[in-house]
């Protein structure tokens, strides 16, 4: 895989790390959840089980682009670009979605899409 695929590929890994982290660990917090749209304690609770969820989902997705790559550095290289594909394709998808449902959240949509985005266009075009 070209470096530059890689580097966009462990970028969006550890975004998609850091939303787990937020989504998982630190929902509760306020500067956290207000980030997710959401006004008061009261309605992080009710939507907590989901948040929790979604960020296993996208610690999920993180772990497929780690084992895509080990499994290309460990010489099984269509594997690896098939997996890092798979996940980064997946958290495109996720990102479109989100702006999709909702265009205030564009930015964080963005975040999510442009590196996975990146290192599929740096595996399809440039190996």
């Amino acid at each position: 895989m070209h470096p530059l695929a890689v580097a966009a590929a462990i970028v969006a890994a550890l975004i998609h790390v850091w939303f787990f982290i937020m989504e998982s660990v630190w929902f509760m917090q306020p500067q956290i959840y207000r980030r997710f749209g959401l006004g008061s304690d009261a309605d992080a609770r009710t939507v907590r089980s989901f948040a929790f969820n979604q960020g296993f989902y996208n610690l999920f997705l993180a772990i497929g682009v780690a084992i895509g790559l080990a499994l290309v550095l460990a010489g099984r290289a269509d594997g690896g670009r098939t997996l890092v594909l798979f996940a980064c394709g997946s958290m495109v998808a996720a990102g479109a979605v989100l702006v999709l449902h909702d265009s205030r959240f564009l930015r964080a949509g963005a975040l999510q899409v442009v590196p996975p985005l990146l290192a599929i266009l740096g595996i399809v075009l440039l190996g």
